[in-house]
């Protein structure tokens, strides 16, 4: 890959770290609802593996599904929405975090069941033999579903019939909150793939450039030879399962030690190291990033909620087969359409326009009031001015503190949370995350 090739990888794997950081953010604040499963450490092996595929190709995953819709190119803004529960989300607020659909893309999405998408991606496999093409599926899915009957059916099924379906096993060491040595009588999961004689490979899932190479192989298999594809990718996740997991089955020493391997932060600095871009690069990047995000939040803001009249959308699609007379008294049906749903086009995200439109809203605001001083017989008895998060303690309040942003913003810190699941700058005695 060329330096500018390198540089728009980073640029997307921060994008995943960003966007997973105000999702937890919104999470906090009550936003976001249900469960949230983020990505954050693991950006290396989705947008590795995107960056090797062509538009007609397919992935299909588990829950823990936002980074690969990021990588594939998806807006933000849609899945934001679809988080939120707006009805202008990518499946119109009917799949929230673990369903995020984008066929134009070849994303068939989310599966909350574990290993539950495993025998859907070799049914995908199937149907490029069938039509005779050359594409190609990426199924992801992390180590606890390699003890599912699914995962044998599929691997094996694939290896009779020749799918081209690479499975990518992400081994982030925990189930949940159970370890893959509690969990797996074989610790290096890739040879179980020797079960069905198919090619097996492990590789060090926080280092891009390693990702890029055994996928690339593997890519180039199921490509022309239609031969199936084991991958395990030794990864790790910086937070919990989800939100609701304050990850207390693992000691804070291990998380802050796999952080020196942090993807975004190691590949920046082979950015600046051997690719001549500097700090201020990356910063720049940061900033636009950020700046993304609070237009994906501003647009969520803006959007609706569904109405009832959604709940009967998308349950059928019109086939000629069914008698119409029986048919239309179901206002499911009534509701259907003859193809399947399209998300909507969203123009690329213009940043100089947005800072545009940031420095007019910011002329146009009024003058913030002068705060009130204090009684002059009060500054005459010696006494000061109350700050005014003490003053907001007084009242029984707490101090406002900004979760807009994360703090610091140096790409790879836990921020805005810690491993505990403990909002980071934020005043003794905040809400833990899930609680």
């Amino acid at each position: 890959m060329n330096r500018n090739e390198a540089f728009a990888l980073y640029k997307q794997m921060l994008l995943i770290r960003r966007f997973e950081e105000r999702c937890a953010q919104l999470y906090v604040e009550g936003k976001i609802g249900g469960f949230l499963h983020l990505y954050i450490g693991q950006e290396a092996v989705g947008v590795g593996a995107m960056s090797l595929l062509r538009p007609d190709d397919y992935i299909i995953t588990s829950y823990r599904d936002h980074g690969y819709a990021l990588a594939r190119g998806t807006d933000p803004r849609p899945l934001l929405a679809e988080l939120c529960g707006k009805v202008s989300g990518i499946s119109r607020a009917k799949g929230g975090s673990m369903h995020f659909y984008d066929v134009p893309r070849g994303n068939f999405g989310g599966d909350g069941i574990v290993g539950g998408h495993l025998p859907v991606a070799a049914g995908i496999g199937y149907s490029i033999r069938l039509r005779k093409t050359d594409q190609v599926v990426l199924c992801f899915f992390g180590d606890g579903a390699v003890n599912e009957g699914a995962f044998h059916e599929a691997l094996n099924v694939s290896a009779l019939w020749d799918l081209p379906v690479v499975y990518i096993i992400e081994n982030n060491r925990y189930g949940m909150g159970t370890s893959l040595d509690r969990a797996s009588s074989v610790k290096d999961l890739y040879q179980r793939g020797s079960a069905y004689g198919i090619p097996r490979r492990d590789v060090n899932g926080m280092d891009l450039v390693a990702v890029r190479t055994v996928l690339g192989e593997a890519i180039d298999l199921a490509r022309k030879e239609k031969r199936p594809t084991l991958i395990e990718a030794e990864t790790y996740r910086y937070r919990g399962h989800s939100m609701s997991d304050p990850g207390k089955y693992r000691r804070k020493e291990e998380v802050e030690e796999m952080m020196k391997s942090d993807p975004v932060l190691v590949w920046g600095r082979r950015l600046v190291e051997q690719e001549r871009f500097t700090r201020e690069d990356l910063e720049a990047a940061d900033k636009e990033i950020l700046a993304r995000m609070d237009d994906a939040v501003a647009y969520v803001e803006r959007s609706p909620g569904p109405t009832v009249e959604t709940l009967y959308e998308d349950v059928y699609v019109r086939s000629p087969y069914i008698h119409a007379k029986s048919a239309d008294k179901d206002p499911a049906w009534r509701a259907a359409e003859r193809e399947d749903r399209v998300p909507e086009v969203f123009p690329p995200f213009d940043y100089a326009a947005w800072q545009k439109a940031q420095a007019e809203t910011a002329a146009a605001a009024p003058a913030p009031e002068p705060a009130a001083e204090p009684p002059a017989a009060a500054l005459a008895e010696g006494g000061a001015a109350p700050a005014p998060a003490a003053a907001a303690d007084a009242k029984g309040g707490k101090p406002e503190v900004d979760r807009r942003r994360p703090a610091p913003t140096t790409p790879g810190r836990q921020a805005p949370m810690d491993s505990a699941g403990n909002l980071i700058g934020a005043p003794a005695g905040t809400q833990k995350v899930g609680k």
